[in-house]
């Protein structure tokens, strides 16, 4: 798993698959070495999923951001929310981060991105999900927009694009209307160092 000084962090790894559906649940027993140099045994479950992508485009002389709005089961679940308020985002499926982002921009935004630049990447929960999300920042101009955009509807997505000014974007982040935290992060981060 890991190769130098923390190789020797972790003995006896032992997994059992709970549930191989639309991604993989195990559950793991492990020893862990403790800062005092003890073993500790534990166990944790762990939901597999594979990495993913997301882009947060910016139109430098508008001033303005692209966001989607679409249904998302965990929120209804925890909060009654028929929809969250998000970034362009998807899932790699064993591609390179830039060309799947670039793919997903136009199916779900419609427009076709220029400069796309990496700006971070981070594990969603990594406590309990080995996902790691790669973020992009790209230009763009109402003139690179080449569909509706909304998403691949045989894939279930129905997804509306929001264009909206960077500062009102930044606005429903401290609202709490925009609670998705890869949203968050590229919307700060646009305003940080492009805004």
């Amino acid at each position: 798993m890991t190769d130098g000084p923390e190789k020797d962090k972790v003995r006896n790894l032992e997994g059992t698959v709970l549930s191989d559906a639309w991604a993989r649940l195990t559950r793991y027993s492990f020893d862990l070495r403790q800062s005092d140099g003890q073993w500790d045994s534990q166990t944790r479950e762990i939901y597999d999923r594979q990495d993913g992508v997301a882009v947060l485009p910016y139109d430098a002389g508008r001033g303005t951001v692209l966001l989607v709005r679409q249904f998302r089961l965990p929120g209804y679940l925890k909060g009654g929310e028929t929809a969250l308020i998000e970034t362009c985002a998807g899932m790699l499926d064993e591609t390179d981060p830039a060309d799947r982002i670039r793919l997903e921009a136009e199916e779900e935004l419609g427009y076709r991105l220029h400069a796309l630049e990496r700006a971070f990447g981070f594990y969603v929960s990594p406590g309990s999900v080995t996902e790691r999300i790669t973020c992009f920042t790209a230009r763009y101009t109402p003139a690179d927009q080449v569909s509706d955009g909304g998403g691949k509807a045989d894939e279930g997505e129905d997804i509306e694009v929001l264009e909206m000014p960077l500062d009102e974007a930044l606005g429903l982040v401290r609202s709490g209307d925009i609670r998705d935290a890869k949203t968050i992060a590229l919307i700060q981060h646009v305003k940080l160092s492009l805004g």
